[in-house]
């Protein structure tokens, strides 16, 4: 499965932006997807999952601001995000998971495929 994402840009703090990423190669109907964010000499950070089911987490620094959907025909995973702030800056990327643990947010170690990053750059 190859996933490109897109979306990303420059924009101001409480603007709001969509992030898609594509799945091509094979369909992810089955498969939990999930978003991941990162900034320079950090570690890459959960943000969003949702299951094949449609359940969805979003994580505590996003919550109430970002939601994820999919649309199943498109083999699409989106990020809405919305009051966008200056600490949201970082490389977004999109991820096709191995499993889905109902317990706990996804983790980088359960990616099977991951999509390049696509910038998010807030501005105050």
């Amino acid at each position: 499965v190859q996933l490109q994402a897109s979306g990303g840009g420059l924009v101001q703090a409480g603007d709001s932006l969509t992030l898609s990423c594509a799945a091509s190669g094979h369909t992810v109907l089955g498969y939990a997807l999930a978003w991941f964010r990162q900034v320079p000499g950090e570690r890459r950070v959960f943000v969003a999952d949702i299951a094949s089911g449609g359940r969805t987490r979003v994580s505590d620094p996003v919550k109430g601001r970002f939601t994820i959907s999919r649309d199943y025909a498109k083999n699409t995973v989106y990020l809405h995000m919305n009051s966008l702030k200056p600490e949201d800056t970082a490389v977004y990327y999109c991820a096709l998971l191995q499993y889905y643990d109902v317990n706990y947010a996804s983790e980088p170690g359960q990616v099977d495929s991951w999509g390049k990053g696509t910038q998010v750059t807030v501005s105050s």
